[in-house]
């Protein structure tokens, strides 16, 4: 075991706590793509399975290489990847896919694979708020130079999620307010901010309802999901219903794994409302462990952020860290009734190729920071991105 260790760097417990939710989310990824198999008409819940481990064995690769990573490195790579992320953002949303007449431009494929750009784009984000913030915690931050070097680059990534993701951004758009705050960004000036964000949102609904074709049904599909978490009525209430059924029929210790009876019925019993059917399943007593493994972590990512010594570092792991927590709240509150239907899902217990490798990616970088001892102020703050790139291809 000691050879195996000692090519693991970083923060043990949140590598255990990693594997932990891989292994637990083999089960219920089996038991609930009966449904997904019965849907699309093709392939077996083995099959799927298989896809899912597959895709968890890629997304260690992943936090193994990138945990391996000078966190400094990604500083400067957070610059190179902005214009990357535009384009692929712009290019996703003319690809126009839609999906039950509602525009769905989330995806391109690679390989095969559906490929959920503005995940990797919030990633993107984060890490260069996280690198504006460190390199300014000395300077007197005037509004209108951060407008243009800050807010800019933010509002286009977000403009450009918007159309078909609201969730997304509204999330990415929270987090990024959190960390402005934790890193020291003026108070006043975020008031503008907040008022800016608001009204570009309604800007954008006007524009949507002034020209329908542009945007298919997508603010009607907000409004929606809004309206249908207090109805009755609806195929939104129709999934949290049946997710609300599943957690009934658990009681406290489930109806036992593999035994669901809700999964032939609920939409999306993966991803958006698979811990609905970890609770039928494993009951209270099991829907209480996973809310337990993610307080775990949120309080490991707290001790990282502790023992990080530097600002970047501290700012880094709280703009990738906190929404893999937020989301994993936002899942259970959908599939308990306490939030509208959003599309987020539980990260690494969820099947979905991108949110595993996204949060394998953010949770790399967390391992990466917690893994360094010797990196300074001075380090962070060299790091031109054409040094960078150069060093990476060299």
């Amino acid at each position: 075991m000691k050879t195996i260790f000692q090519y693991i760097k970083g923060d043990k417990t949140i590598w255990a706590i990693v594997a932990i939710l891989a292994i637990f989310s083999f089960m219920p990824v089996y038991s609930a793509s009966t449904n997904l198999e019965y849907v699309v008409g093709s392939g077996s819940s083995f099959g799927y399975l298989i896809k899912h481990i597959v895709l968890l064995i890629m997304g260690f690769a992943i936090i193994y290489g990138v945990h391996k990573v000078p966190y400094r490195f990604f500083s400067g790579g957070s610059v190179i990847m902005l214009p990357v992320i535009v384009f692929l953002l712009i290019y996703t949303l003319s690809q126009g896919t839609t999906i039950g007449g509602a525009n769905a431009s989330r995806w391109i494929s690679i390989g095969g694979i559906g490929f959920q750009t503005s995940t990797l784009a919030g990633l993107v984000l984060m890490v260069y708020v996280a690198r504006y913030l460190s390199r300014n915690k000395d300077n007197t931050i005037g509004f209108k130079e951060s407008l243009w070097q800050l807010w800019l680059p933010v509002a286009a990534v977000l403009l450009l999620i918007l159309p078909a993701n609201f969730s997304t951004t509204a999330i990415i758009f929270t987090m990024i307010l959190i960390v402005t705050f934790i890193g020291g960004y003026p108070v006043k000036y975020l008031g503008f901010i907040i008022g800016a964000g608001i009204g570009l949102l309604l800007i954008f609904i006007l524009a949507a309802k002034a020209f329908p074709d542009l945007m298919p049904n997508r603010v009607q599909t907000w409004e929606n999901r809004i309206a249908s978490f207090s109805d009755d009525e609806g195929k939104e209430q129709y999934q949290v219903e049946k997710a609300k059924i599943a957690i009934a029929m658990g009681e406290t210790f489930g109806v036992g794994p593999g035994k669901s009876v809700q999964k032939n019925f609920l939409p999306q019993s993966t991803s958006d409302f698979i811990f609905a059917i970890i609770v039928e399943e494993y009951g209270l007593v099991g829907g209480f462990l996973i809310v337990s493994i993610y307080f775990i972590l949120l309080f490991r990512i707290f001790v990282v952020i502790r023992k990080t010594t530097t600002i970047f570092g501290t700012l880094l792991v709280v703009g990738v860290g906190l929404p893999i927590i937020f989301q994993a709240s936002i899942n259970m509150a959908v599939a308990t009734n306490l939030f509208p239907v959003t599309g987020q899902t539980l990260p690494l217990i969820s099947s979905g190729g991108t949110s595993i490798w996204m949060t394998c990616f953010a949770l790399g970088m967390i391992l990466s920071v917690s893994a360094s001892t010797d990196e300074t102020e001075e380090d962070i703050l060299d790091d031109n991105p054409l040094n960078i790139l150069h060093e990476t291809l060299d």
